[in-house]
C-alpha cells in the first residue's frame, strides 16, 4: 500500500531551506569581529598567592591553553586583554591593580580567580584584605575554588569567549 502522508525529512514545495541565514553587513562584521577577539584573548597574569601556581599549571603542556589562544602570559598590560587576578589582593597590592587594568588597552575583561579574588577568601575577616576584586576593578568571570584547578581556569576562558562572541559592535563616536 503507498502512503501519501510526508515523513521527516522528505521535501515539501514553498519549504525554506534550514542552511540559509540572511544578515546585514553590520552583524556580519560585528560577527568578525568578536570570532577573532574571543579566539586570541591575550592574559596578564597578576599572580598573588597560591592561585596563581594553578595558573601557570593551566599553561602547561599537560593542559596546554595554547589550544585556546593564550598561550603566553604577557608582562605588560599594553598587550594584553585580560586580567587574570588570581589570589589574595591586599589594600597596598589594590592601587597598583587598578593602575594595571586603566594602562591595558580596550576592550579589556577580568577574570578573578580563586576565592581569595573574589571574596577574601579566608582572610574575609582581615583589615588588609580586600573583600573581592570587584570593589576595586569590575570583573567579567568568576572562577570558584581554592585554589581552583587548572580545568575550572580552562572553564572560565571558555566562558568568557562566549561573553566575547555576544557583545555588540561599538562604533567610537556614537553611543
Amino acid at each position: 500500500m503507498l502512503s501519501t502522508t510526508p515523513r521527516q525529512g522528505d521535501y515539501i514545495a514553498g519549504q525554506q531551506e534550514a542552511n540559509v541565514v540572511l544578515t546585514s553587513l553590520a552583524d556580519m562584521v560585528q560577527w568578525a569581529q568578536n570570532y577573532a577577539r574571543s579566539r586570541s584573548i591575550w592574559p596578564l597574569g597578576y599572580g598573588l598567592a597560591c592561585c596563581a601556581i594553578e595558573m601557570m599549571a593551566a599553561a602547561q603542556a599537560h593542559y596546554d591553553l595554547a589550544r585556546f589562544g593564550s598561550e603566553v602570559f604577557r608582562s605588560s598590560p599594553r598587550q594584553a586583554d585580560l586580567m587574570i587576578v588570581a589570589g589574595t589582593v591586599c589594600t597596598k597590592m589594590g592601587p597598583r591593580l587598578v593602575r594595571l587594568y586603566e594602562q591595558m588597552p580596550d576592550p579589556k575583561w577580568v577574570l578573578s580567580l580563586g576565592q581569595c579574588a573574589t571574596s577574601g577568601g579566608e582572610f574575609y575577616d582581615s583589615y588588609y584584605t580586600v573583600q573581592g576584586v570587584d570593589t576595586l576593578v569590575p570583573v567579567d568571570i568568576y572562577v570558584p575554588g581554592c585554589p581552583p584547578r587548572p580545568e575550572a581556569l580552562i572553564e572560565g576562558i571558555l566562558k568568557l569567549r562566549e561573553k566575547i562572541e555576544k557583545q555588540g559592535l561599538k562604533i567610537k563616536g556614537e553611543d
